[in-house]
């Protein structure tokens, strides 16, 4: 081969592969992906509100990929005997998909029941007497279901 030629594919190849890995930089979700994902999965009052706000604004995190997707309560009532449960279910459906897409579901799901029963039980804090007992009722129960189902 002659040398102009082999300095020319050369420096072709280096070019092609500058664009493909420069193309998959720009396509991989950001390092911190992890840890906003954690943050937004725990189950505290302050977690829930971080992640209602993102999903109110999913577009400013569309570079994390994240699964928005949800059923809500899957086979189960959004609203059971009126009480809204539906943000609850999707926050555990954010919860499920992006921790199974992360392969970390299993080393997670404890944390995810957990926070589903908590932000349940939040609902149920709005409602008082025999209400809040009926509420916080259901809400075990739902509880219950997708820790032994989910």
């Amino acid at each position: 081969m002659n040398r102009r030629f082999g300095t020319a594919l050369a420096t072709s190849t280096l070019a092609i592969v500058t664009v493909v890995a420069t193309a998959t930089a720009a396509d991989a979700a950001p390092a911190d992906k992890p840890q906003v994902l954690a943050s937004w999965t725990q189950t505290s009052a302050y977690s829930y509100n971080l992640w209602a706000a993102a999903r109110a604004n999913q577009g400013a995190w569309a570079a994390y990929g994240f699964d928005w997707s949800t059923d809500y309560c899957s086979s189960s009532p959004d609203n059971p005997f009126g009480f809204p449960f539906a943000m609850s279910c999707a926050r555990h459906d954010f919860g499920y998909r992006n921790y199974k897409a992360a392969g970390t579901f299993s080393a997670n799901k404890s944390r995810l029941d957990s926070a589903f029963y908590e932000d349940l039980k939040r609902v149920c804090n709005n409602y008082g007497g025999a209400t809040k007992t009926a509420c916080n009722s259901t809400a075990w129960t739902y509880y219950q279901a997708v820790r032994a189902f989910g």
